[in-house]
């Protein structure tokens, strides 16, 4: 599981669609580059919290039962999509349709998903052996 690699590759991904979402609707601001550049900082935190929080353990857990990353995905992905989807259009729902917090919860989704399917990818240690 090359963490490192996952949490960049997600961390710019989300920063791409956060803020391609945002500049969709207010449009594009010079003066906003810099923000754009800094908000790098709590994305990466945000993406890491969500990632170490939510995906690595079952990855760790099955890694203990001995389970290849294509079964992991096939058997938890979906259950995992199902409920990242629902609380993400919740928290669009409440939030009463911010564009901010829509940017927020659609990057979350995606990058949380695609995540999913980078270490899904990746040769595991029973591939190898």
């Amino acid at each position: 599981m090359n963490l490192p690699l996952n949490l960049a590759k997600s961390s710019l991904l989300a920063l791409v669609i956060f803020w391609t979402i945002i500049c969709a609707k207010e449009g594009l601001d010079h003066d906003l580059f810099l923000v754009m550049l800094l908000s790098f900082i709590p994305i990466f935190l945000v993406v890491t919290i969500v990632i170490i929080g939510t995906i690595c353990p079952i990855y760790w857990i099955a890694k203990k039962e001995h389970i290849n990353n294509t079964q992991l995905f096939k058997t938890y992905f979906p259950y995992y999509a199902i409920l990242a989807f629902l609380i993400c259009a919740f928290g669009i729902i409440v939030s009463d349709f911010d564009i901010y917090l829509i940017a927020f919860f659609v990057s979350a989704f995606i990058t949380s998903s695609q995540s999913w399917v980078w270490f899904a990818n990746e040769k595991s240690d029973h591939e190898t052996a």
